[in-house]
């Protein structure tokens, strides 16, 4: 029985160790991965800078289907920090319309953070890199969702709106809680608002959002795809004049962002491509690690409005419509002369 009790450890320790390879804390050390459906490189596999073009200017922006980022400039801090690995030029070139932005308040400073780690970055820095965006390609508009991180002043207002002052320009925004159409989107900023003070966009929670991010270990990943999957399936006959925002993101203490983005970017991706012969919207895809193909998928996922096309007549259809009025109209001269 004490010799039992002495392997005891060993067995525990043992056990521990192939729990830490399962949910992936072992694999600390990492290469760069570019597949269809993630991508943890620098640089994207092509880029699609301008696709919102081609979207009708009376479109709703609740009705089109873009792809975003979680945690937009999370790329460093290691790997319970980084969520993207493209620069936020190179995100928004790609073909990314949502970005997910977290500033730290400290004495009227908004420095970008992803929890403790900061990014090496500050709000005024991201505001240049969509004003520099939106003036080369003003067919585009910019989402983002703005909220406090790493700080808890709840006052953030005033250096939100000093920084707008000073690094792009009032008229960039979209200066209503009202969905926009895609042409009154068009070069604008559309600020998600996640904090208090009078309006300066679209209010965050006035979304329809999937964001559960807890996963604490990649023997949760079925759960959380079943929630991506849920909302997805939900997408398409939901409420048209609200904007679904789905977030396939997600970490805990024994998976971290990259671990959880490998696997269930695999399973986004898959799900996608068996959905693209169908007409259907799915709002806001958000996720880390995207690959180019991936963004190019949901990108593909633009409504054809159908109906319109069916009741535009051909000119085949209008000559014996003319025709058939001629007839009837040369009918009742004879029958009233």
């Amino acid at each position: 029985m004490m010799r039992d009790i002495g392997r005891e450890p060993v067995k525990m320790k043992s056990m521990l160790l192939q729990l830490m390879v399962l949910v992936g804390v072992t694999g600390l050390s990492y290469g760069a991965t570019q597949r269809p459906d993630y991508d943890d490189t620098s640089t994207p596999e092509f880029l699609n800078p301008s696709w919102m073009a081609k979207i009708p200017d009376d479109q709703p922006l609740s009705e089109v289907t873009m792809p975003g980022t979680h945690n937009t400039m999370a790329l460093y801090g290691g790997i319970y920090a980084e969520c993207q690995s493209w620069s936020l030029a190179s995100q928004l070139r790609s073909g990314v319309r949502f970005l997910d932005i977290r500033v730290r308040h400290v004495k009227g400073n908004l420095t970008i953070h992803h929890g403790v780690s900061y990014q090496r970055a500050h709000f005024g820095q991201v505001l240049e890199g969509v004003v520099n965006f939106l003036r080369e390609y003003p067919t585009e508009t910019v989402l983002m969702r703005l909220r406090e991180e790493f700080s808890e002043t709840y006052d953030i207002y005033g250096a939100v709106v000093d920084y707008i002052h000073r690094y792009a320009n009032w008229d960039l925004l979209w200066h209503s809680r009202l969905v926009p159409t895609m042409g009154e989107a068009r070069g604008k900023l559309i600020i998600m608002q996640e904090f208090s003070g009078p309006d300066l966009g679209m209010r965050y929670g006035s979304l329809d959002i999937a964001d559960d991010w807890r996963v604490p270990t990649l023997l949760h990943l079925e759960q959380k795809w079943q929630s991506v999957y849920d909302h997805l399936e939900a997408a398409p006959t939901g409420n048209k004049d609200q904007i679904f925002l789905t977030y396939s993101s997600g970490a805990g203490v024994f998976a971290y962002p990259r671990a959880v983005a490998q696997r269930i970017n695999t399973q986004l991706y898959n799900y996608l491509k068996a959905k693209t012969d169908l007409n259907q919207r799915f709002g806001i895809i958000c996720m880390d690690f995207p690959s180019a193909p991936i963004i190019q998928m949901i990108i593909d996922f633009q409504l054809k409005d159908e109906t319109k096309r069916e009741q535009v007549p051909s000119k085949a259809t209008l000559k014996h419509t003319i025709s058939l009025l001629r007839r009837k109209m040369m009918k009742n001269l004879t029958v009233n002369a």
